[in-house]
């Protein structure tokens, strides 16, 4: 299927590796322009390459999206480097401290900061972008964690609160036909990623854990849900809106009991 993505512009916070790499990678296949940031010059240069490679405009731009007026910068240089913004992914998240009696206050404002809070700047910033090029999707990367109870209480709440900001928004935004939804992955395997470093560091766990919790027998991959962001980017999902959908395989608890 044609996704009809072609000489669209989409921006992907944390697009040098991982989830929001793919979905980048993703994208360009599919004929966009892509914009991404990233932390570190090499890796986003490398990054930047990459998805020139797929002959369209690509441009990296080097940030920390914690920083204040950071993810600003970063869609704002993006617009002007690439002509016009069609669709958002925020993708960078993660968590900060243990169990909840190990965390702190700090941690926990930390971890809904690189969460939700990054999630509402990029879109908040990338809004009249959209609106100006008539409309267009915003996906928030969320996880199976804020919907299914598990480790880590602080990144299940920020993530349920991606969840519902996006289905709130999805409402307030849409007279301006920007749409917004969620992306759920449950767990990804793939080389340098958390979970391939707990299968080096715990074969035995993680093998039990897979039998146990995943009916196809494996973790999913990183095409299986930027295959999935790339449809919600796209005019082919003009009738998806805030919507939460789910890339898990069937996944049960949504993280290896230690």
């Amino acid at each position: 299927m044609d996704l009809s993505l072609s000489g669209k512009v989409v921006l992907v916070t944390g697009g040098t590796r991982g989830i929001g790499h793919a979905s980048a990678l993703r994208a360009a296949e599919e004929g966009a322009h892509v914009g991404v940031c990233g932390r570190t010059k090499a890796t986003l240069d490398a990054a930047v390459e990459r998805l020139r490679t797929k002959g369209v405009k690509a441009h990296g731009v080097e940030v920390d999206v914690l920083a204040p007026g950071g993810v600003e910068r970063f869609v704002d240089e993006c617009a002007q480097a690439l002509g016009r913004v069609d669709g958002v992914v925020a993708n960078v998240g993660g968590t900060f401290g243990g169990n909840f009696l190990e965390s702190t206050a700090d941690e926990w404002v930390k971890t809904l900061e690189v969460n939700l809070v990054h999630a509402v700047r990029l879109l908040r910033a990338a809004a009249p972008h959209l609106a100006k090029a008539g409309g267009g999707s915003a996906v928030f990367i969320a996880s199976i964690s804020g919907s299914r109870a598990g480790p880590r209480a602080q990144y299940g709440a920020a993530k349920a609160a991606e969840i519902s900001a996006a289905a709130s928004l999805a409402r307030e935004l849409a007279p301006q036909r920007i749409r917004v939804n969620t992306v759920s992955p449950g767990s990804i395997m793939f080389d340098g990623g958390s979970w391939a470093r707990r299968q080096q560091e715990m074969p035995e766990k993680i093998a039990d854990f897979i039998r146990r919790e995943f009916p196809w027998g494996r973790m999913g991959t990183l095409d299986e849900v930027a295959n999935v962001v790339a449809f919600l980017l796209s005019p082919r999902s003009t009738w998806v809106n805030g919507t939460d959908v789910v890339v898990d395989g069937g996944q049960g608890y949504p993280s290896v009991r230690l």
